[in-house]
């Protein structure tokens, strides 16, 4: 690009404006415009917008890579014409992180951009960002992230003088780089289905759903008047409750022209089910919308079966993957945090990759993972883009280093974008991550082979640890860590095979192999017994393969009367959970998994569905069972992770599940349990679609009927029947 990165010479008392003029003399067969900025823009030419796209160029690692984008505007251009970009500050000079933090990457904002117009003659010109443009105040007069928009209206009739002159930014030209993945667009329209006045007289809307965007409405009422909106998740004691957001504010102020005035503040995002309206005009019908926001994802995946609570539970799912893929995979959409933890998506990948198209979505974030790795020594940081390195972590954790589950993340997720996409490129181009982490961790073993040494966040969030202190876990975070890295380690070994680096495979397999002795020397008992003896530590010693055909035996036994021990009710944390159901699946004991899974009493998956919930927890008690929110301060209700159970409702309930990467060859074989009569399944692959719909008959056998398409082999296996060879195109 070709453009000068360029700022407002002096600060200005709102959100900047900058503008340039060009013409046209000849017919237009093209026009492309390419734009980045230092914070997030909105561009317009001949004031319309030049994408659909908003809060871009997004949140990258900064440090390493800007992105951006490019926009067809041949549509847009006339014989006189004017460009104007408005920068807000997004993440990049916005409040970011938990720790009170903002400008983490510069306080200047900035935009660089490149139009090419090519006529009809041959020939072509360029108008570029440079010190010809100009800049005026807008009518955004703040704007933030967590902390909400002002737009004074009154603004829009001021007279611009575009007299303000900008300069030019020391900016690398080589960070700049296109998207992988998809822009932020807005994706859907929310009504209210309620309004009503709380017990202090506050006007109170219900749009129904736990969302991620904003609140957009027209409205006329006496200049100057404000109106104020706030933005939350649940109610407390009948009014707004804000508590669960620490110190996001959450609240957009909206300034009153006098005349009739469109208000949408895109230069933020708010995760909310709930608003608190005030200063509506009086006698003015309160009339506004909710405008759903997330990364352009194409559906691919659905599911859905007989019992209601099971239906919203997966729609739960869905709308936390919709809320948290706003650009990166976060932890949550709306408190004082909204960052790219790498544990959550680490577990979580596989059934997003199922229910959306997140091939270029994810290798976007995974290469910023790479790029801050790299920088990194090989150590895999606990978020992406990693902000701890500006701010430091809490005060209750140590330095940071690799950490299980977490910095597994670089490996997991591009291991199952190969098995859901089957394009070996994400591997190769990850592969030099993958090792390193791998690597990087053989140095953090203790003598024993094992890895218990260093701070592990271990089974997160066990419903049996004290409300404050979630890592204390009753699985020892040692037989978590070594679990997770030895599945690390099979899982690069594959990757080295597949790539043809042979050699690199004999190291990682034999580093497996004495990585699994180590671990079955210092945590497996004679009699199976797993160190610890709870269900986390069976779970991962069954999945992640780590004992022999005897052992896992005994270690599923022992598991399942753990399972019936708890009342069936849920007693993994964030390593666990997302595993145990096909722990239990896998060792026989598929009754206790749909018994575990049906359990409406808290803990459990379907606790929070009970209490009204229509997106994911990040606790099982966020809400306790009276009503009142969780008095703990990590307190979100729209957290996918936990929501890592659909990716076994698709395989198990619903039958499908992948032989080869990419769905070239699938294994349809549902297991119905539960009291379940009825499910349906359907998947968009890179070959087309694969359905599944199966229904219990009267004697108890199961009819299914199974859609592939052409080109698909697999094996149809049912209970009851034997395995049977089928081959697309057919429909049986």
């Amino acid at each position: 690009m070709q453009g000068r990165m360029i700022t407002p010479v002096t600060e200005l008392g709102s959100a900047p404006v900058l503008r340039t003029e060009f013409t046209v003399d000849a017919p237009v067969t093209r026009a492309t415009l390419r734009i980045s900025s230092l914070g997030v823009h909105e561009a317009r030419i001949n004031g319309k917008p030049v994408g659909a796209d908003v809060l871009s160029p997004g949140w990258s690692s900064y440090e390493h890579r800007l992105r951006y984008l490019t926009h067809d505007v041949t549509a847009l251009l006339d014989d006189g014409n004017v460009l104007t970009v408005l920068l807000g500050n997004g993440w990049y000079r916005g409040r970011l992180g938990f720790m009170g933090a903002r400008a983490l990457y510069g306080d200047r904002l900035g935009v660089i951009a490149e139009l090419r117009i090519e006529y009809a003659d041959g020939r072509r010109q360029t108008v570029l960002s440079d010190e010809t443009w100009t800049a005026d105040n807008s009518d955004v007069l703040a704007d933030d992230l967590y902390h909400g928009q002002t737009i004074d209206a009154r603004q829009r009739t001021e007279l611009r003088t575009w007299r303000l002159p900008v300069r030019a930014l020391d900016f690398d030209t080589a960070l700049l780089t296109p998207y992988i993945g998809p822009p932020v667009t807005r994706q859907d329209v929310v009504a209210p289905e309620k309004v009503w006045e709380s017990p202090t007289g506050r006007t109170l809307v219900d749009f129904g759903q736990n969302l991620v965007g904003w609140i957009r409405f027209t409205v006329a009422g006496p200049s100057g008047s404000e109106i104020r909106i706030r933005h939350a998740e649940v109610l407390e004691d009948g009014e707004l409750g804000t508590r669960p957001l620490r110190d996001a504010q959450a609240t957009d102020r909206f300034i009153l022209s006098g005349g009739t005035d469109f208000f949408e503040p895109t230069l933020t995002f708010h995760g909310f089910r709930y608003a608190e309206i005030t200063g509506w005009p009086a006698g003015v019908p309160l009339d506004v919308e909710a405008v759903v926001v997330h990364s352009d994802l194409r559906r691919t995946g659905t599911f859905e079966c007989s019992d209601r609570l099971l239906n919203q539970l997966h729609r739960n799912v869905v709308w936390s993957t919709r809320g948290n893929f706003l650009d990166l995979p976060t932890d949550c959409p709306q408190r004082n945090e909204r960052l790219g933890w790498t544990g959550d998506i680490a577990v979580f990948a596989p059934a997003a990759a199922y229910l959306f198209d997140t091939s270029a979505f994810l290798a976007d974030w995974l290469a910023d993972l790479a790029a801050e790795q790299e920088a990194a020594d090989g150590l895999v940081p606990f978020v992406i883009p990693d902000i701890l390195k500006y701010q430091g972590s809490p005060p209750d954790f140590p330095d940071p280093d690799s950490t299980a589950f977490w910095s597994d993340a670089a490996v997991w997720v591009p291991w199952t974008l190969w098995q859901a996409h089957g394009d070996r490129a994400i591997l190769e181009r990850q592969y030099p991550s993958m090792t390193a982490h791998v690597r990087r961790v053989r140095t953090l073993l203790s003598p024993s082979g094992v890895w218990d040494a260093s701070f592990q966040f271990g089974d997160w969030l066990d419903p049996d640890a004290p409300a404050d202190a979630p890592a204390k876990a009753k699985a020892d975070p040692g037989v978590v860590a070594t679990a997770a890295y030895h599945r690390s380690l099979v899982l690069v070994a594959a990757t080295a095979r597949l790539l043809g680096r042979n050699d690199d495979a004999e190291e990682f397999t034999a580093l497996a192999a004495r990585t699994r002795e180590a671990f079955n020397t210092r945590y497996v008992d004679v009699d199976g017994t797993v160190h610890s003896d709870c269900t986390t530590a069976y779970t991962l010693a069954i999945e992640f393969g780590l004992l022999d055909a005897g052992g896992e035996v005994l270690a599923g036994r022992r598991l399942a009367q753990l399972v019936a021990e708890s009342g069936h009710r849920v007693s993994t944390g964030f390593a666990g959970t997302p595993y145990i159901l096909d722990a239990l699946t896998r060792t026989g004991h598929l009754d206790a998994a749909y018994r575990l899974l049906m359990e409406r009493e808290c803990p459990s998956w379907l606790y929070p569905v009970t209490m009204g919930a229509t997106t994911i927890w990040e606790r099982w008690d966020s809400m306790l069972p009276d009503g009142t929110v969780n008095p703990g301060e990590m307190t979100s209700f729209n957290h996918y992770a936990l929501g890592a159970v659909a990716d076994w409702m698709h395989r198990t309930v619903g039958g499908i599940t992948a032989l080869e990467p990419g769905y070239a060859r699938v294994r349809i074989a549902p297991r119905p349990g539960g009291g379940l009569t009825w499910a349906r399944a359907g998947l968009e692959t890179p070959h087309g679609r694969v359905e599944v719909a199966w229904r219990l008959a009267a004697d108890g056998s199961v009819d299914a009927d199974v859609t592939l398409p052409a080109g698909v082999t697999g094996v149809l296996s049912l209970p009851g029947r034997p395995d049977v060879e089928i081959s697309g195109p057919v429909r049986a």
